[in-house]
């Protein structure tokens, strides 16, 4: 591996932890403003990353996801939440749930400004300039990815706290149950998707969602 390789790998790897921690502590304040302190009780609410690192799923993972297919996407050790002391248990689990993907939607917006901000005048930086751009090109796909990806509708994904807006009771429990399978469905999608249907599920997820706001906000896609 070359050494501009490795410095590719290490840009795409080292972008993933802010945007997971970003993404984690927004969910225990969306709580804590909607009066569950559970989370501010136990320190969640820090920006510090060793209070939210999973060792499999912010580190090992993500880099393993790099060196074979060249991006990786991950995740913290949830922040703690106590839905009963939400007033609604339904609009609560909602604004928590949303708060995360709508973190990573702002820092994506602000990452793609500065990286297009640095396209215009970045030259002047030389060498400096240019790895500047990829650190905040990346650090906008990275946030769009994670924001996506965790707005798919399966438990326990951030998408699945929108869905029993729409369901009775009985039928919000049912779905709770595949809480428990939800990371085999996803991974299956990711690793066997492609084998099953004859095309990459997931890619096409991306391309029709991340890739159109990449472009828009960096301007330049993957």
């Amino acid at each position: 591996m070359s050494g501009s390789d490795l410095t590719m790998l290490v840009i795409r790897f080292v972008v993933l932890v802010p945007a997971i921690v970003f993404h984690e502590v927004a969910h225990g304040y969306a709580a804590y403003l909607l009066g569950d302190t559970t989370a501010k009780d136990r320190g969640r609410l820090s920006l510090n990353p060793v209070k939210h690192i999973d060792p499999f799923g912010t580190i090992l993972m993500p880099l393993l996801m790099v060196v074979m297919f060249g991006f990786g996407f991950g995740y913290a050790k949830p922040v703690p939440v106590n839905p009963h002391r939400f007033k609604d248990y339904r609009k609560g689990m909602f604004l928590t749930g949303i708060a995360g993907p709508a973190a990573n939607l702002l820092l994506a917006m602000v990452a793609g400004i500065a990286a297009r901000a640095l396209d215009l005048f970045g030259g002047a930086l030389g060498a400096v300039g240019g790895y500047a751009w990829l650190f905040f090109f990346y650090f906008c796909l990275m946030n769009l990815v994670l924001m996506f990806f965790n707005l798919i509708p399966i438990p326990p994904l951030d998408g699945s706290r929108v869905v029993p807006l729409f369901l009775s009771d009985r039928a919000m429990r049912a779905y709770a149950k595949w809480e428990r399978y939800g990371f085999v469905i996803v991974f299956g999608l990711i690793f066997f998707g492609p084998r099953l249907f004859g095309f990459d599920p997931i890619g096409v997820y991306f391309a029709w969602t991340v890739e159109p706001l990449l472009r828009l906000f960096a301007g330049a896609g993957f």
